[in-house]
Formats: C-alpha cells, structure tokens, sequence
C-alpha cells in the first residue's frame, strides 16, 4: 500500500480482535518509528513496546479513555527527552503517526491515547506518573501518548471531513466562514 492510500484508509480503531501481531510486523513497526525524522537527527523521542497482556490491561487505566488498550495486540508507549532535543515533542508525535501510518497499511488498526497534556499540567503529571510506575520510565523523559495497535475487529466507514476550504489556505492566510 502506498503512502496516500495508507492516509486515506487510515482511522481511529478501538475494537481489536484477539490475535497477536507477527514477530515480523512489529519489528516493521518499530522500524517506521526509528525512521521518523528528528529535530537535528537527535533521539529525542524513545518507545516501549508492550504485548503482555498484562501490562496493557493496567496502562489502558492511564486515562479514562484507553480503555480500548486492553484489547490491542501492542501498546507502542512514546517518550520524548526534553534534555535533548527542544524538538521532543514534535519528534515524538512525529514517530507516532509514522507508526499509524505504517500499522496502516500492513492492514492493522491503531488508537492514539494521549498521556501528555499540554493544556493540564496536573492532568499530565498524574498520567505520566501512572505509565513511568507501570514501565520503570526515569523521570527525565516525558510520556507522550500509547498507540495501541492490533488487528481491527470491525472497519469503520469513513470518516465525514470538513471541505478542505475550511483548512487551506494559498499563497497567505484567508478568513474561513465559520
């Protein structure tokens, strides 16, 4: 599958079936995400992957809306070193949707959760600390999101998108009706 198809087909799935991922395909995972582009080529942004069924059934308590987690067949857990790279964050939301795209097109389903929140400092201290417990993660890296992945038990149709006026703009910024 080429990459503009991988875009296209891509949703949010939060129902898997209860089957395992290929050795060989998690590797191809773990290789779109070292693939990501960084900030200066630094490797500011790290991930844990997670396939005990365990462990993911304690992380999708992270946030009241992972519950989904539980069902995934992997949990791709996305730090990013603040000490590093300015970029962290950037970079590590960058693997993220590499690894979407990529899970994508090998015919999987995948599931961002948010661990970080920009907008709660206290929300993003309780959430992280919770996942730095679970995954002995040192303090000095922050956690960013757990994508769950697995196989979809259902495909869900289409998403409905706003017109692309609404988001595009050409050449300088036009004011959109609301």
């Amino acid at each position: 599958m080429d990459v503009m198809s991988a875009i296209e087909q891509r949703r949010e799935i939060t129902s898997f079936k209860d089957q395992a991922i290929a050795t060989e395909t998690l590797e191809q995972l773990v290789r779109a995400m070292y693939l990501s582009p960084s900030g200066n080529n630094l490797p500011s942004r790290e991930w844990i992957v997670v396939t005990d069924r365990d462990m993911l059934s304690k992380l999708s308590s992270t946030t009241p809306y992972m519950k989904w987690l539980e069902q995934a067949a992997a949990g791709f857990v996305i730090v990013g070193n603040a000490a590093l790279s300015k970029y962290w964050l950037q970079d590590a939301t960058i693997a993220g949707s590499f690894l979407w795209l990529a899970a994508t097109s090998l015919q999987l389903g995948a599931a961002w959760g948010a661990v970080y929140h920009s907008e709660d400092t206290e929300e993003s201290k309780q959430r992280e600390s919770y996942v730095r417990e679970q995954l002995n993660i040192p303090e000095s890296l922050r956690v960013v999101a757990i994508i769950g992945v697995g196989h979809p038990a259902h495909e869900p149709a289409p998403k409905q998108m706003y017109p692309p006026q609404r988001v595009v703009s050409y050449e300088q910024y036009e004011m959109k009706d609301e």
